[in-house]
């Protein structure tokens, strides 16, 4: 069973949509303060156009998080279904979210707007779906105790610190030096004990509040 084409203003309009999302993105993860102006011109498409399907930069900025997230949780739950090799499911969870990149969001928007309850439930299923793979990969031997999930989450947001050249060299670089990041998780580990204590879950949420 196939859904019926759209018609020629609802393409169009989903087609807007899209530059608006990839436009926004491009802008914000540059410059979060920039004005939302800004992302209709990267896009090619009227301030009027941007308006009638985001009121707000705040309501555009929640879907670029929420977007995200569903991302974030849907290569989660492809790894948490290989019931194959444990650490190649860990591994390629990894490889999948550097692929995805939802981290060079968290570093540049966490607090710069209020999130919504949809948010909320979303980051509640992202995180239960990262906590599941990381005790699935420790309960099987193949990841270091000592590592936590919060300790993954600024692991992936170091890796999304990198932007050299293009994007291809950028993706590139990201992935060498996650084969070296896994290199230091896989058990049996290079050192045995890790300088200070693992960042606590209090610490990340904070950043999502925005300053009063």
């Amino acid at each position: 069973m196939t859904s019926a084409p759209m018609s020629g203003r609802k393409a169009q309009a989903a087609r807007n949509d899209e530059l608006i999302l990839q436009a926004a993105r491009a802008v914000f993860t540059a410059d979060p303060g920039a004005p939302i102006a800004a992302v209709a011109e990267k896009a090619g498409v009227g301030i009027s156009a941007l308006y009638r399907r985001y009121p707000s930069k705040e309501a555009l900025l929640q879907k670029l998080c929420g977007d995200g997230l569903k991302l974030y949780a849907d290569v989660s739950q492809r790894a948490m279904d290989d019931e194959g090799d444990p650490w190649e499911a860990f591994a390629s969870y990894l490889r999948g979210i550097v692929d995805a990149d939802t981290n060079s969001l968290t570093i540049k928007l966490a607090g710069t707007f209020q999130p919504t309850e949809e948010l909320y439930h979303d980051a509640v299923r992202a995180g239960d779906l990262a906590a599941r793979l990381h005790r699935r990969a420790v309960e099987a031997g193949v990841l270091r105790a000592d590592v936590t999930v919060a300790d993954i989450a600024l692991l992936f947001e170091q890796i999304a610190s990198i932007k050299l050249g293009d994007e291809e060299r950028t993706s590139q670089l990201r992935h060498r030096y996650l084969t070296l990041m896994m290199d230091s998780l896989r058990v049996p580990p290079a050192h045995r004990d890790l300088p200070g204590p693992a960042p606590a879950d209090e610490e990340l949420q904070v950043r999502w509040y925005p300053s009063r």
